[in-house]
């Protein structure tokens, strides 16, 4: 039988451990053979799987699986030990014990080892790669060094959160590691205070998606802009020391003492991260100079350092012997960019710093500036790694042709400048990096081939340039969080997602942000096609109702002991639905009803289970019905003493009969932003035509269909008059709705109609709110609409 009936059956609570031991050294890369479509596909992580040859069957964790480390390897993999433990206990909600014992069936086994055979192109398999080898006995993750053990864990923890049920793993054996050294991040604090817990959180995150390096811009300024001085402008400093001589040099508003600094270099070793400080002048530098003035250019009133004087090179060197004593990195980074005052003394200036950096025992790092300080190269440190972030101030191809090692941050893809009118102000393009960016692709004719040695990989930025905007530290991760899926799995593995980006970033948003996070969470929860109670407000008999409504993949109702026990949530109006999907954690239930009401007061069963025996999703369908309260209600759990507990509980209103339909449209504005985005059931994809006005957008049922009501989700771009049509052929149109003089902005358009059967519906623009053309987040169909509300 497959791993989901045996785990039917089986029906009972787990008790989990995990085992840390040596095993054999050689796992055999999959080689070439005849396809065999019985055995295990390759399971969904992010980023992808290198290598995975399937078998057949599944391992299932036991009652009795443990965690035992090995005797020889328990200093270096007890806390891996721990932190596993903890971490299959958030996704799972069993907890593991750690032991020294003997493996047994059902147990988790992790190994350090250093003899493990090379892939065939897996350079990077010695550092940070790892064997995942699954048997219906055990899991081993076995990996030359502990830090690809990590990476292997975060691999196991993603297919046990992706599993129905969370305790299955596919039989099968895994080669994998990264394509690049460098996958990375830059956050500007420097301009921007971002909390301890903020960062500590995002070194968890990186860890989660495979990502190794966070470079924190730690100083920075505003721009000048109309103000008579620059000492208006904002500037920031975000270290702070007791060390009298710099006192006063910390922000005010924000800065990290050494302990702070001491609790990210924890963070970021558990997490398989390196933090990359920045420290940047000799621009960028008002920071230095509000702190004395006497180093700045014209007299002060500069974000410029005056390199004329040799103090101000003599102070820059001091503030790295103050800070790169708490630095574990084995690279510093020392800025240089957008300095064009002075450029003879500017090369002295690279020089000196990138000499002392290597002087206190690290490697220096700088921004690509060369191109525009000299016609040449020649007389430049060349023992320095670059951040090649614009073609014109100094491109991969130049970098390549003066040997240096460099790090793909162009800015023309990969920055973000949030919420401003550049940069991406909004977030990345996911879907075009998915589908068209590797490391090697840079704007214009700049591309390198893919793994040039001087190539050492990729790294995105977010740069806080509007210092007077009002945002938060979390929008900013809402920004972020969309693409860093992406950008993990286009460094890591490449194209070897080996699906559309669709699939692909449902997955991402399954999959969340991982687990331990104080600060930051999910903000892809975004409702499936049709859902209707996400983030809705929720109560429950006892425990915290919200978390069965708020996407977030770890967190879960739990009713406490009790056969009895019920957990509501109200969609805010009348809503036709017609299906409930429960996924319950192992304190699930046996017999249990869906009921609706329209009050809250008076209820209805809809849909009943009895005799369920196991953890794992259960769809409860039903005739359509009209409610603005859902609720489960409990009448025999699984085990009394345990109670219920559910991951999550979704609500889903009538199906959308457009959802994945072919849809076309009269123009596009470009490829990316395809009629087909409106239909794809992701509300984060969109149609834009051109900049017409009597565009149109239509979907084709497949069959004749009894369509009642229509959904317009509008970007910025909507529609101020236009028509829903419909149509049995496509070529004679109908219009049953006319919609005028709506006002301009996003907004949501929903249209209930006199009951009319067609195969075809289409929206016929006739005027635009804006000077751009329509924009549709999401065209939806349906074939019921909600009754009045009585209230």
């Amino acid at each position: 039988m497959n791993g989901h009936a045996a785990r039917l059956i089986r029906g009972v609570a787990l008790g989990i451990s995990v085992f840390l031991l040596a095993v054999p050294s050689a796992v055999a890369a999959p080689g070439p053979g005849p396809v065999k479509t019985d055995l295990n596909p390759r399971p969904a992580v992010v980023p992808a799987l290198q290598q995975w040859e399937g078998g057949t069957g599944s391992f299932e964790l036991r009652k009795h699986s443990r965690i035992v480390l090995a005797k020889k390897q328990v200093d270096e993999l007890d806390n891996q030990g721990e932190q596993l433990s903890t971490d299959i206990a958030q996704v799972t909600g069993h907890k593991l014990d750690v032991s020294p014992r003997i493996p047994q069936d059902g147990d988790i086994v992790l190994s350090i080892d250093p003899a493990l055979a090379e892939p065939a192109g897996g350079a990077r398999f010695a550092e940070e790669g790892y064997n995942l080898t699954v048997t219906d006995r055990n899991v081993t993750i076995a990996a030359p060094t502990a830090k690809g053990v990590y990476y292997g864990t975060r691999s196991l923890l993603q297919i046990l959160l992706l599993d129905d049920g969370r305790d299955s793993v596919p039989v099968g054996t895994a080669v994998d590691w990264p394509n690049y050294k460098v996958r990375g991040f830059m956050l500007d604090v420097g301009r921007r205070f971002f909390t301890a817990d903020y960062i500590r959180d995002y070194l968890q995150v990186m860890g989660w998606f495979k990502l190794n390096q966070l470079q924190l811009h730690l100083n920075d300024n505003g721009f000048k802009g109309n103000k008579p001085s620059w000492s208006e402008v904002q500037a920031g400093f975000r270290l702070k020391t007791d060390n009298p001589e710099l006192a006063g040099l910390a922000s005010k508003d924000g800065a990290y003492d050494r302990a702070d600094w001491d609790s990210f270099e924890d963070t970021a070793a558990a997490n398989g991260v390196t933090i990359i400080p920045e420290i940047d002048a000799p621009a960028h530098s008002l920071a230095f100079i509000k702190f004395r003035p006497s180093l700045g250019l014209n007299h002060g009133d500069s974000d410029h350092l005056d390199l004329s004087k040799p103090e101000t090179t003599e102070f820059m060197k001091s503030v790295f012997d103050e800070f790169t004593p708490w630095f574990r990195s084995p690279d510093v980074h020392f800025g240089a960019d957008e300095y064009t005052v002075d450029k003879p003394r500017y090369k002295d200036y690279f020089n000196e710093m990138a000499a002392h950096i290597r002087a206190l025992g690290k490697h220096p790092r700088a921004w690509g500036s060369l191109s525009s300080m000299a016609s040449t190269a020649d007389g430049y440190d060349r023992d320095v790694t670059l951040n090649s972030w614009n073609n014109g101030w100094y491109g991969p191809q130049a970098m390549k042709r003066d040997g240096y090692s460099f790090i793909n941050t162009n800015d023309a893809l990969l920055y973000i400048v949030p919420f401003a009118g550049y940069y991406h102000g909004h977030g990345l393009d996911g879907k075009y990096l998915y589908d068209q960016w590797e490391p090697n692709v840079f704007p214009g004719d700049q591309n390198v081939a893919p793994g040039d040695p001087h190539l050492l990989g990729a790294m995105s930025a977010v740069w806080n340039d509007l210092t007077e905007a009002s945002y938060s530290e979390l929008d900013v991760h809402g920004l972020v969080e969309p693409t860093f899926g992406t950008l993990a799995q286009k460094i890591w593995s490449g194209a070897k997602a080996g699906v559309p980006y669709s699939t692909f970033l449902n997955t991402v948003r399954k999959l969340g942000v991982g687990t331990g996070l104080t600060k930051v969470a999910t903000t892809l929860a975004a409702s499936a096609s049709g859902e209707v109670s996400l983030g809705k407000e929720a109560t429950a008999s006892a425990g915290e109702a919200a978390a069965a409504f708020d996407g977030v993949s770890t967190t879960q109702w739990a009713s406490g002991p009790g056969d009895e026990a019920w957990l509501r949530v109200n969609l805010g109006k009348p809503v036709a639905i017609s299906k409930v999907e429960l996924d319950w954690a192992p304190e699930y239930g046996r017999d249990y009803e869906i009921q609706v009401s329209g009050d809250g007061e008076n209820w209805t069963t809809v849909a009943s289970r009895t005799g369920r025996e196991a953890a794992g999703t259960d769809t409860l369908t039903f005739e359509p019905v009209t409610a603005r309260h859902v609720r489960l209600v409990g009448t025999q759990a699984g085990n009394k003493q345990n109670g219920y507990a559910l991951w999550s509980m979704r609500v889903f209103e009538v199906p959308d009969l457009a959802l994945h339909q072919p849809t076309t449209a009269s123009s596009s504005e470009v490829a990316s932003l395809g009629p087909e985005n409106a239909t794809d059931g992701d509300a984060k994809t969109r149609w834009a035509s051109a900049y017409r006005d009597g565009e149109w957008i239509q979907v084709d049922l497949g069959s004749p269909q009894t369509v009642r009501r229509v959904l317009l989700d509008w970007e910025t771009a909507s529609g101020r008059d236009y028509e829903i049509q419909v149509s049995d052929d496509a070529a004679n149109w109908k219009t049953v709705a006319s919609v005028r003089d709506k006002p301009a902005g996003a907004r949501v358009d929903e249209l209930t109609l006199d009951p009319v059967t067609a195969r075809y519906v289409r929206m016929q623009g006739i005027k635009r709110t804006t000077n751009y053309g329509y924009s549709l987040w999401r065209l939806e169909v349906r074939s019921m609409s909600p009754e009045p509300d009585p209230a």
